[in-house]
């Protein structure tokens, strides 16, 4: 089923997220700016051989960007959870249904897990401004594992039908590449044990 969902949350954005801004200047980097989130803190790299206005000019650009990019795509716990209602009826037919689903921040090697036998859910806060279609898919992941615990051919099954998971798998595992972070997806289950 290749249908992409609108997320609709009903509700006004929360209200812009404050980020401590950290100024990376490198001899090597000649002409590029660029920036990303990491752990709550916007880290802006720039050519040391900006003058302070100049960098003060990108610094506030690129802060504005990527905080723009985070009010799009950050929701409440509740709006996950509705999330992960359409999701599951989209995907895997209603199926999979949660007795939680909600954001954590002590999640900084996973994107997220689950406990089978209480149902919950948990993202990690490092997915907030990320693209929809990837937090969909850590979500739909999640989800999975409702259904099937561990990684095998029936867990890959449930997913084959959401249209970006190859784009989203790509995306975390680069992600995780640039951090020096462990495989994304490894022990995400909680309370399991065996295989597949």
């Amino acid at each position: 089923m290749n249908q992409q969902l609108p997320f609709e949350s009903g509700r006004p954005a929360p209200a812009e997220p404050e980020f401590e801004v950290e100024i990376r200047r490198s001899a090597r980097r000649k002409r590029s700016v660029s920036a990303r989130l990491e752990g709550g803190r916007i880290i802006v790299m720039v050519p040391d051989r900006l003058s302070a206005r100049e960098e003060q000019r990108y610094v506030d650009d690129m802060v504005a960007k990527i905080t723009a990019r985070t009010r799009r795509s950050r929701f409440s716990d509740a709006d996950l959870a509705r999330r992960a209602e359409q999701l599951s009826r989209t995907y895997l037919a209603g199926t999979a249904r949660p007795a939680g689903v909600r954001w954590v921040t002590n999640q900084n090697s996973r994107w997220g897990s689950c406990t089978p036998a209480t149902r919950q859910i948990r993202l990690s806060h490092r997915l907030q401004g990320m693209p929809q279609e990837v937090v969909d898919y850590v979500l739909l992941h999640e989800l999975a594992h409702l259904l099937v615990p561990r990684h095998g051919p029936r867990f890959w099954a449930l997913l084959e039908g959401y249209p970006h998971l190859e784009r989203a798998k790509g995306f975390l595992e680069g992600v995780a590449h640039a951090e020096h972070r462990p495989e994304p997806f490894a022990d995400d289950v909680e309370g399991v044990d065996g295989a597949d």
